[in-house]
C-alpha cells in the first residue's frame, strides 16, 4: 500500500520511503531505487539501480544487523556479501571486531561460535557456509544486545619494553584479578611488534597459572582468538586480544573448588610435578614418532590419578613429543563423549563436552606455541578428565561393539547419510547416530561427505553453544589422526555425531530465516 509517499509491505508492516527506497524499520531493509520516466502513458524504469555499490551496503547492513541484533538482516546481508565474492574472512572480521568491543565484559560464545563456524566452512557444502557464517554473526549479536561497549585502553608510552618483562607483568597482574593492568601490558606487546607465537605464550602462560579456568572455558577462549586472528589477520591483534583480559582476570580457579580438593587434592598431587616441568618439557623430543599406547588412553579414562600423572610425565620424560601427549588427552576426552551413557543426566553432556574442548584448546595452543608453562594445560585436562570419569560408569559401548545393529544398516554411503540425517529429525537417536557414522566409514566411505553432512544437520538446528565446538573441535582432531590413526579417528567423528543427535531436533528457527533470506534474494513471493 501507498499513502503519503510511504509504501508499505504488509507482511510484517514495514515502511518505505517510495523515492529512495529506504526502510523506516531497521528490521526490513532498504530497497533498490530505479530511476523512472513517464512519457505518454508509459512509464520507463532504467533497470541499473541508484545504489551501484551492493558490497559497501550489504557490510552497512551487516553492522545494521550486529547492532540491532536481527537475524533476517545479518542473514541477507552475509548472502549478498558472499554472493558478491566478498571473502568470508572479511565477513569474519566484521564479526569479530564487532563483538570484542561491543560487550564490556569481553570474549564470550558468540566469538567462540563465530571462529569455530569461520574453521568448520570450508569443509561444508556450498550452499551450508553462508548458514555457518550467518550461525556466527548471530550469536555475536545476541551476545552483545544490550551490553555496554568496551572502552579500549592504551599501550604504555615508549616502546622499549622487553617482551619477557611484558609477559611477567600480563601474569602478575592476572594473578591479581587486574585486568585493566594486564590489558595495558597485553596491548603493549602488540604495539611493539610482537609475534603471534610471543602473543599466545603471554595468554596461555597467565591461564595455566591457575587450573583449569572456569570449566574450560578459558583455555578455549583463548585458542579461538589466536585461531580468529588467523582467519583475519594477525594485524587486528589490538583489536581482538584485549577483549580476552576481563575473561582470564575474572575466571574461577578450579583450585578454589572442592572437587580439585577432596577426597583427592589434585592441585597438590601436580605441584611435585610443576616444580620441574622445564625439565620435563625439555626431556621430550619434538622431532619423534610417537603414538599413545591403548593401555595409556585406558589409564587417562580409568580412576587412577596418581597413575595417570605418572604416565603422562613418564611418556615425556621418555621422550614423547608434548603435541603427542596433548593429543592423546584430547583422544581421551574425546573418547568420554563417544561412551557417555545415556543413563546420565542429559546436562552432563556439556561437562564432558568441556573436558574434551579444553583439552582440544591446549593441544592446538601447543602445536601453535609450545612451552613448558602450557604443558600444564596438558595435566590440567587430565585431571578435568579424571574427574569426569563417573560419567562413563556404565560406559557406552561403542558402534564397532554392535557388530549385529551394525549388520543391519545400509552400506551405500548416500542411503547411510540419508538415514543419520532422518534420525535427527527425532529425539534420542544417540545410538543410532553413532551407528551410521561409524559403518559410513567403516565401509571406507569418504570422511569429508560425512564432516559435511554433520555440519548441515548442527546447522539446520538453532544450536547451542556446545554443539558449534564440538563439532569444530571433532572435526579438527579428525582431521589430525585420520593419517596416522583412521580408527581413533573415526571415532572422534562416532563422538560428534552422538552428541548432534543429543541435542536436536530443535525448533530450527535460524534455518527457516536463511531460508527466508535465500528467497528473498532470489526475488521469489513467500506467499506462494
Amino acid at each position: 500500500t501507498v499513502c503519503d509517499g510511504i509504501l508499505t509491505c504488509h507482511w510484517h508492516h514495514a515502511r518505505f520511503d517510495l523515492a529512495s527506497g529506504g526502510t523506516f524499520d531497521q528490521f526490513a531493509d532498504d530497497v533498490q531505487a530505479y530511476d523512472v520516466v513517464v512519457r505518454d502513458d508509459i512509464v520507463y524504469v532504467d533497470p541499473r539501480p541508484r545504489r551501484a555499490d551492493r558490497i559497501a551496503h550489504a557490510r552497512d547492513r551487516l553492522r545494521d544487523g550486529l547492532e540491532q541484533s536481527i537475524g533476517l538482516v545479518v542473514a541477507k546481508s552475509v548472502l549478498a556479501l558472499l554472493d558478491a565474492g566478498v571473502p568470508p574472512a572479511d565477513i569474519l572480521e566484521i564479526g569479530g571486531t564487532f563483538g570484542a568491543r561491543y560487550r564490556d565484559a569481553g570474549w564470550r560464545s558468540g566469538l567462540t561460535i563465530l571462529t569455530a563456524m569461520g574453521n568448520v566452512a570450508p569443509a561444508l557444502d556450498p550452499g551450508d557456509r553462508m548458514l555457518a557464517l550467518y550461525h556466527g554473526v548471530v550469536n555475536v549479536a545476541r551476545d552483545c544486545a544490550g551490553q555496554p561497549p568496551r572502552h579500549f585502553l592504551d599501550p604504555l608510552p615508549g616502546d622499549e619494553v622487553p617482551q619477557q618483562r611484558l609477559t611477567a607483568w600480563f601474569r602478575q597482574f592476572i594473578e591479581v584479578r587486574d585486568g585493566d593492568g594486564a590489558e595495558r601490558a597485553l596491548l603493549s606487546a602488540v604495539q611493539q611488534g610482537a609475534s603471534s607465537v610471543d602473543l599466545a605464550t603471554m595468554l596461555a602462560t597467565a591461564a595455566t597459572d591457575h587450573a583449569f579456568l572456569d570449566g574450560g572455558h578459558t583455555i578455549d577462549f583463548i585458542n579461538k582468538a589466536c585461531e580468529l586472528l588467523d582467519l583475519i589477520g594477525w594485524d587486528k591483534a589490538g583489536a581482538i586480544l584485549p577483549s580476552l583480559t576481563p575473561v582470564i582476570a575474572s575466571s574461577t580457579r578450579s583450585e578454589e573448588l572442592n572437587s580439585w580438593r577432596n577426597p583427592v587434592d589434585l592441585v597438590a598431587l601436580l605441584e611435585p610435578v610443576f616444580n620441574r616441568i622445564d625439565d620435563i618439557a625439555a626431556a621430550a623430543d619434538t622431532d619423534r614418532e610417537w603414538r599413545a599406547a591403548d593401555d595409556l588412553i585406558d589409564l587417562l579414562l580409568g580412576d587412577d590419578p596418581v597413575a595417570i600423572v605418572d604416565a603422562l610425565t613418564g611418556a615425556l620424560e621418555a621422550g614423547a613429543p608434548m603435541t603427542s601427549v596433548s593429543r592423546a588427552v584430547s583422544y581421551a576426552a574425546a573418547m568420554r563423549v563417544a561412551r557417555f551413557h545415556t543413563s546420565n543426566e542429559f546436562g552432563d553432556w556439556i561437562t564432558v563436552l568441556h573436558a574434551f574442548t579444553a583439552a582440544n584448546a591446549v593441544h592446538q595452543l601447543m602445536r601453535r606455541a609450545p612451552s613448558p608453562e602450557l604443558l600444564r594445560g596438558v595435566y590440567h585436562g587430565a585431571m578435568a578428565l579424571y574427574l569426569t570419569r563417573f560419567l562413563n560408569m556404565p560406559a557406552a559401548r561403542l558402534p564397532e561393539q554392535r557388530q549385529s545393529a551394525l549388520a543391519e544398516l545400509p552400506t551405500d554411503g548416500e542411503d547411510v547419510l540419508r538415514e543419520l540425517e532422518d534420525a535427527l529429525d527425532r529425539e534420542q537417536q544417540v545410538e543410532p547416530a553413532g551407528q551410521l557414522a561409524w559403518r559410513y566409514l567403516d565401509q571406507g566411505h569418504d570422511p569429508g561427505a560425512l564432516i559435511a553432512r554433520l555440519g548441515h544437520l548442527l546447522l539446520r538446528e538453532d544450536g547451542e553453544f556446545h554443539s558449534y565446538q564440538m563439532l569444530e573441535a571433532g572435526v579438527a582432531l579428525h582431521r589430525e589422526l585420520a593419517p596416522v590413526e583412521p580408527e581413533r579417528a573415526r571415532r572422534v567423528l562416532v563422538a560428534v555425531a552422538r552428541y548432534l543427535a543429543a541435542h536436536a531436533p530443535t525448533s530450527r528457527a535460524m534455518y527457516q530465516t536463511a531460508r527466508t533470506a535465500r528467497r528473498l534474494a532470489a526475488g521469489e513471493s513467500l506467499y506462494e
